[in-house]
């Protein structure tokens, strides 16, 4: 897992995120490494975030980051929680994708990164 965000830097992925929820992923059958993955991370009452969504650069436009995303949304709406997510303005693709599968545009967050001094 750690070595698939670090090549698609998907977003904020400690080595402890697939601890705060459910993450899917689809390996390649020949060689194991994962291909893509998604899960569950921020929660508040109601609603939790899918995270984490992205696949290999090799295996891209195979559908796989639609499927683990849909995969986790399901499981999600069985539960009766609003899935949601985010992703960055200029990721046309991925943007795409999650208004074909019905995610709609809620509206625009700037994220800061912030680091204490040593």
């Amino acid at each position: 897992m750690q070595a698939l965000v670090k090549l698609t830097e998907p977003g904020p992925f400690a080595p402890r995120t697939h601890e705060l929820g459910g993450y899917v992923g689809i390996r390649d059958p020949g060689d194991g490494r994962l291909l893509a993955m998604a899960g569950r991370r921020t929660s508040v009452p109601g609603f939790t975030e899918i995270s984490a969504v992205c696949t290999h650069p090799d295996a891209r436009r195979r559908g796989y980051g639609e499927l683990v995303t849909s995969a986790v949304a399901q499981r999600l709406l069985d539960e009766g929680i609003t899935p949601f997510l985010h992703v960055a303005l200029s990721n046309d693709n991925a943007r795409r994708v999650y208004e074909r599968m019905g995610f709609t545009h809620r509206r625009i967050a700037h994220f800061v990164a912030v680091r204490s001094p040593s």
